[in-house]
């Protein structure tokens, strides 16, 4: 098993391995990683065994820590339903090989992606690098539908939406430019005031982003007398529609338009078999999960979310 680092040269076998990955997304896309490319140095591995790719690795090198990865929600060793945990555990010693005695890396630290996001079992690699002394470093707290089974919605849930409904509010996807930059003002006022914070996106960055991938990133946004109140950004993978922002202004508040929002999001999946079976809030977590937002999680859970973990490792090199 060779690790081979990645070149731009092998973008596009690398983005049609990442399609053929149980656990791969389009947030490993080479188009979708490499936005901010000129942020971080790229120390991706891609992996052969007798001429046939095997795997890949997304990670980039922060001082002399690998990290897989720093710019994106998750990452961790790429591979097919059908890859043996021996094959797994090939991968994962070429990698470390590579990053010890070829990068002289120190630390490598790994964010491996939940198993809402597989479309097959994939956590070998979680048990390969216990055994060779990884440890935890971070639990993160996230609320997650089931949407093929959900849980029934709170009475307080039920009541918002139907406050939503008298007041008229009506919902819309986004499909004009304008649109996004008027849910971006909400959700940066939004962010501004809550946490003193930005997007991480920029409107520009997202924008782009949608462009690429207009199937896996959508704005779904409340209207209330032709203007808009809330919305919220959609991740959408095979497996899980993913809520990567939710704002609304006083007004969508008061009228319970994000209620009326998710109400239907979950009711139009449960109603389509094809639909991805899980719909991620997100985490409700601070300081590596050390400090819980427990009215937020209140919130999610009024819904019917429940909770799934975002964990990262460490392993000394």
């Amino acid at each position: 098993m060779q690790a081979i680092r990645y070149s731009p040269e092998v973008r596009d076998a690398w983005n049609k391995m990442v399609q053929q990955c149980c656990n791969g997304t389009f947030l490993l896309d080479r188009r979708f990683m490499d936005y901010h490319e000129d942020r971080f140095q790229d120390a991706s591995l891609l992996f052969m065994e007798k001429g046939k790719l095997k795997g890949l690795l997304p990670a980039n090198i922060k001082g002399d820590i690998i990290q897989s990865h720093g710019g994106l929600t998750y990452g961790g060793l790429l591979h097919t339903a059908n890859t043996s945990s021996e094959e797994v555990e090939k991968m994962l010693d070429a990698a470390l090989d590579y990053y010890r005695n070829i990068v002289l890396a120190k630390t490598l630290e790994y964010r491996p992606s939940p198993y809402i996001y597989h479309t097959y079992p994939a956590e070998q690699s979680l048990y390969f690098l216990f055994r060779r002394g990884m440890t935890q470093t971070a639990c993160m707290l996230s609320s997650t539908i089931d949407l093929h089974q959900p849980l029934p919605l709170s009475q307080l849930r039920k009541r918002c939406r139907k406050k939503a409904i008298q007041y008229g509010v009506t919902l819309h996807k986004a499909c004009q430019e304008g649109q996004w930059k008027l849910f971006w003002k909400i959700l940066s006022q939004v962010l501004l005031k809550r946490h003193g914070k930005q997007p991480v996106h920029s409107l520009t960055e997202i924008l782009y982003l949608h462009n690429l991938f207009p199937d896996n990133i959508q704005l779904i946004y409340a209207e209330n007398n032709g203007d808009m109140i809330a919305g919220t950004v959609l991740f959408i993978t095979p497996c899980t529609i993913h809520a990567q922002y939710i704002a609304a202004n006083e007004e969508g508040k008061s009228t319970g338009a994000l209620d009326l929002i998710f109400t239907e999001i979950i009711h139009s999946s449960t109603n389509t078999p094809s639909s991805p079976k899980y719909l991620d809030f997100g985490i409700s977590t601070e300081d590596k999960g050390n400090l819980l937002n427990y009215g937020l999680v209140f919130q999610k859970e009024g819904f019917g979310a429940r909770g799934i973990c975002y964990n990262h490792y460490q392993l000394q090199l």
